[in-house]
């Protein structure tokens, strides 16, 4: 038959015991999984089980036909090499979450307890592992970075393809912003000293925190702020003049600071009749 196909009867011999390996290995694979649907209930189990027969399986179809292969290479180091290639491509997945733990050890870029945004994932570290980490779930649906309730496990390779954002690392504060606009007949001059005046209230605690915490981490990170106090800034939109009030907040309470404020401004505002808030209108032709 060799001579016929043109393949050397060595390497044909090869290929025909190579096929018939993979495909007793892959019935028995098959086998595994119905016994597992027939005896066991349990989802979960299920599932883990037939995890398990097909590592085992694919680990024995390499050491097999590698061996078919190679039992002629009298260097011990090649075979195994070689060997240690086909692991590392069948279970590259693995093998990547395993460095990806390397690396959170060694550089941490988090740890439990800090809150990150990690490719499309957000949340709040709550465990870490060999092959993943969990996160408690924020935004999504739900809005202002709250928790959604949901646990996200994310494998730990994917910290070498996406980028990771700590909203706690560092000095632990970030920058939130609230745009209140006011209509161009308001007075929007006083509407400006008002805001400053709230944010002056709300956030000179947190100022104060913050210059602390920053010059904690200005001795192993470059963060520098000139100014951390809350500012109001003035641009011109559509419907009104917008003001913009920034002010530092601890990144789990963006949105109960955000409320008091807004109650705040409600009331200073509701008690100026020349304040206005503006909204979309469509003003009559002159």
């Amino acid at each position: 038959m060799g001579g016929e196909t043109g393949i050397p009867p060595e390497i044909l011999d090869k290929l025909i015991l190579s096929a018939v390996v993979i495909i007793v290995l892959a019935l028995l694979r098959s086998i595994t999984a119905w016994i597992a649907h027939k005896r066991i209930s349990d989802i979960k189990a299920r599932y883990r089980t037939g995890k398990i027969a097909t590592y085992t399986v694919t680990v024995l179809a390499l050491f097999i036909v590698a061996s078919i292969w190679f039992t002629g290479f009298s260097n011990v180091s090649t075979y195994l090499g070689l060997v240690s290639a086909g692991l590392a491509i069948a279970l590259k997945d693995m093998l990547a979450s395993i460095a990806g733990w390397f690396y959170i050890l060694a550089r941490r870029p988090f740890e439990v307890g800090d809150r990150i945004s990690i490719g499309e994932h957000a949340g709040d570290i709550i465990d870490q592992r060999l092959f993943r980490f969990s996160m408690l779930e924020i935004g999504n649906w739900v809005a202002s970075d709250q928790s959604t309730g949901r646990v996200v496990h994310v494998p730990n390779s994917l910290v070498f393809t996406s980028t990771i954002a700590n909203y706690t690392s560092g000095f632990n504060f970030i920058w939130n912003e609230l745009p209140i606009m006011v209509t161009f007949e308001s007075n929007w001059k006083k509407a400006k000293r008002i805001l400053a005046v709230i944010g002056e209230r709300h956030g000179e605690e947190t100022s104060r925190h913050a210059e602390l915490a920053i010059a904690r981490a200005a001795r192993h990170q470059m963060i520098m702020y000139a100014n951390l106090g809350p500012k109001v800034w003035t641009s011109v939109a559509d419907c009104g003049v917008l003001l913009t009030m920034r002010y530092l907040c601890d990144p789990r309470q963006r949105r109960s600071t955000a409320e008091t404020i807004w109650e705040d401004v409600l009331n200073e505002f509701g008690a100026c009749p020349d304040i206005d808030f503006a909204y979309p209108t469509i003003r009559p032709a002159v």
